[in-house]
């Protein structure tokens, strides 16, 4: 139940333990952490698995594997962060509880929604069918990237096409550098000429910002890649190898990488509190609900407009564990998050690129994270953000998930920026 006189510590229920919740709970924890035994902290979440969701991208082709990717959730957290190992029935906001799928009732005094989205292609007709048949796969899963993995293992050539089927989606240049990745994967081993390679979205183009979808798109170009764009899936036609929009357009595959429509958590749609595709609405800027002013969610659970990846994730922890603190105290909510995520793009043969925008700010040109200095280049082609997308693992384990500040800014900014001139060719290589 809520605090009381007798039960004077603030209690911070946190549904989800995968990325941001893990970090809004040890970020709290390390802040709190000369006041012990003033504060409760519980993570909820419905197993002891904690997945590197980046890592998936690399299992289709032959790297690594699920003892890579997969670690206790409980040993994550921080000692004094307590791990309830069950699902979530239901939220009671205007009671200040929730309610587990074995029984149990957590009271809390400040809840944050972390429970993710996920992949839900029974939203798509005749994607599972499908799936069950071994023409049509995804990789948002651990299960379905090692399921790629076999069919790519055993690719002679053919139609092969990259789907997304409807935004917004988590990590959405993940379907990109699938493709990217799968270009490179089939030249190395000589099949590239024997494979027609098709990109589709819903989209305009390869990306949501202007600057960004014209240098992706200019890269699918130059490999060789078609893309079918602003495709809205109807159906997917396993028996005749079709994908089918709503407009009745038809493009034809033997192999289907699909990314389906994403949805977030049962339990959120059950409560009252989520939009059509199952995400809570909350304020852009503080994250917090409009009619429960002690619920906040979080990374990919969150209905806001912002990237669902894990850097938009850390940045948002850093807005909202100071507003845990500042509310437990009665003070006004004044940091804002404004949008900010960092994407690394991998593209292939060793090079990668790296996006960094908000709300406000497009992806441009320029050098990051230090304005004109960098070391990384940002929307350029590098041996460097290959490397750096790489690294990026064991800082996820010992600097992002521990709550650590990293040496990035939070905010996103313009500074050391440059918009291409007009008429100038979008594509960038630069040296690592």
């Amino acid at each position: 139940m809520p605090t009381t006189t007798e039960d004077p510590m603030p209690h911070v229920v946190i549904l989800g333990g995968g990325t941001a919740g893990t970090m809004v709970a040890n970020t709290l924890a390390r802040r709190v952490a000369r006041r012990r035994g003033t504060w409760r902290i519980t993570v909820v979440d419905q197993d002891d698995r904690h997945l590197y969701q980046p890592g998936l991208l690399f299992l289709p082709f032959g790297a690594g594997g699920e003892q890579d990717l997969v670690r206790s959730r409980r040993r994550l957290l921080r000692p004094g962060v307590d791990l309830v190992v069950a699902g979530v029935e239901a939220i009671e906001p205007a009671a200040s509880r929730v309610r587990l799928d074995d029984g149990r009732v957590l009271g809390y005094d400040q809840l944050v929604v972390a429970t993710g989205t996920a992949p839900r292609p029974e939203q798509t007709p005749g994607l599972q069918e499908g799936g069950r048949r071994g023409t049509v796969h995804g990789f948002y899963t651990l299960e379905d990237a090692l399921a790629l993995r076999e069919a790519l293992a055993s690719w002679a050539g053919g139609r092969m096409v990259v789907h997304v089927a409807e935004m917004p989606v988590k990590c959405p240049v993940a379907p990109l550098e699938l493709t990217f990745l799968a270009d490179a994967f089939l030249a190395d081993r000589g099949l590239r000429a024997r494979t027609e390679l098709t990109y589709i979205t819903p989209l305009e183009g390869a990306f949501t910002r202007p600057v960004a979808a014209a240098h992706l798109g200019s890269m699918l170009a130059a490999r060789g890649i078609d893309v079918v764009p602003d495709f809205v899936v109807d159906r997917v036609d396993p028996d005749a190898g079709l994908l089918v929009s709503m407009d009745e357009r038809e493009v034809p595959f033997d192999l289907l990488v699909t990314v389906p429509v994403n949805m977030g958590s049962d339990a959120v749609a059950r409560s009252g509190l989520g939009d059509e595709l199952q995400h809570v609405p909350v304020d852009p800027g503080t994250l917090q609900h409009a009619e429960h002013e002690n619920l906040f969610a979080i990374g990919d659970a969150a209905a806001i407009p912002a990237s669902k990846a894990g850097s938009a994730a850390h940045f948002q922890a850093e807005v909202l564990v100071p507003h845990l603190l500042d509310q437990a105290a009665g003070r006004p909510l004044t940091h804002l998050y404004d949008g900010h995520a960092s994407c690394f793009v991998e593209s292939g043969h060793g090079r990668g690129l790296l996006i960094d925008f908000g709300y406000d700010v497009e992806p441009l040109p320029g050098r990051y994270p230090v304005p004109g200095l960098g070391p990384l280049g940002l929307l350029a082609e590098t041996r460097a953000n290959h490397w750096g997308k790489l690294a990026f693992r064991s800082v996820y384990w010992n600097l992002l998930l521990p709550g650590r500040r990293l040496p990035v800014p939070t905010r996103v900014t313009t500074a050391g920026r440059r918009a291409p001139a007009a008429g100038t060719p979008t594509t960038t290589h630069a040296a690592a």
